[in-house]
């Protein structure tokens, strides 16, 4: 699935199950919600705090499909073309940080 196929199918299922889009700020409400969810897996799992049993099922996979379904409700409730808008931050990153991160000792 392309990244404008995704904005596509979010748009079809906002319409034909959600009734409507929740407004901008009750969605970045939801996506900070589930950057937390994401958060805590890594900081659990990856990090070092402890894993509580209650988190040891839980899928990461999905935790980040639920923070890419509300960051495209976002997008597109905003007219953003998260296709363009990635290319255009690939070639900021890529002019801007050409040599940065290979001259960056700390990360030798």
């Amino acid at each position: 699935m392309t990244i404008q196929e995704a904005q596509q199918a979010v748009d079809n299922w906002i319409q034909e199950n959600g009734v409507r889009y929740f407004n901008e700020l009750t969605n970045m409400a939801m996506l900070t919600e589930e950057v937390g969810e994401v958060a805590r897996i890594i900081a659990r799992r990856y990090g070092e705090q402890s894993e509580k049993e209650s988190d040891k099922d839980k899928d990461i996979a999905e935790e980040f499909a639920d923070v890419l379904f509300v960051l495209i409700c976002l997008a597109n409730q905003t007219g953003v073309d998260l296709n363009d808008a990635l290319i255009k931050s690939l070639e900021k990153k890529s002019n801007r940080d050409r040599e940065r991160h290979q001259n960056n000792p700390k990360l030798r």
